[in-house]
């Protein structure tokens, strides 16, 4: 298996994990849609939306055209299927909050390593291309819960930005030693799906900054 991986091309590696992400983030907008019963196409267009939002923001601002998926249609084609199965097998999801953490945590793992690895591939600080790993990850999910009326679970006391943050880091770390590509995107991949998951597991929270008001005497 290790093998194999030292052969396959980086930019396949990385096109696999696009698609992985977009998998994962159609599945949640749909998801997400249905519970809030929205049609049919309205759940296409939400999955399209939390799918490739936040990698079409992140080519805007690092000024990368054409926008990916303008010029592979695989990606609107993947997204499509995607919800349309969704939609069909949605009696079968459990609970709607644990499907939606799981699929988010594989589109953060997913897109947050996109993000960074196509900021680095543009020579950008590596302080840029943390947050265009966080922008990437994110936008498409906040953009969602918006047109789902819901307040971001981003913007909430969630462990979401610092998994990115943390994961981007570790790669940043490892390529500093020169590691092989492959071994720096598993690490990070499995590290923000992990300190998300355990998030969401534990309940895990960020703590808040407030001041405590002083007690009256």
């Amino acid at each position: 298996m290790i093998a194999l991986m030292e052969y396959v091309r980086p930019d396949v590696m990385i096109y696999l994990l696009d698609m992985v992400g977009v998998v994962a983030c159609a599945i949640a907008a749909t998801t997400l849609a249905m519970h809030k019963q929205f049609d049919f196409f309205g759940c296409i267009l939400v999955s399209m939306v939390n799918a490739i939002g936040g990698g079409t923001l992140r080519d805007v601002m690092l000024d990368r055209h054409p926008l990916f998926w303008m010029q592979d249609l695989n990606y609107l084609l993947v997204i499509t299927v995607a919800s349309l199965l969704c939609q069909m097998f949605f009696h079968k999801i459990g609970r709607i909050d644990n499907a939606l953490k799981f699929f988010d945590a594989i589109g953060l793992a997913a897109f947050s390593v996109i993000g960074l690895t196509v900021a680095l591939s543009f020579e950008a600080h590596p302080l840029i291309a943390v947050m265009m790993a966080v922008l990437t990850s994110i936008a498409g999910g906040i953009m969602r819960d918006m047109i789902c009326n819901e307040i971001p679970m981003v913007l909430q006391k969630e462990i979401y930005i610092s998994a990115s943050i943390f994961g981007s880091a570790l790669y940043l770390g490892l390529a500093h030693f020169a590691v092989i590509d492959w071994i720096k995107e598993t690490v990070a991949l499995i590290s923000i799906f992990g300190v998300r998951m355990l998030a969401v597991k534990f309940d895990w929270h960020l703590p808040s900054i407030q001041l405590k008001k002083p007690s009256a005497n």
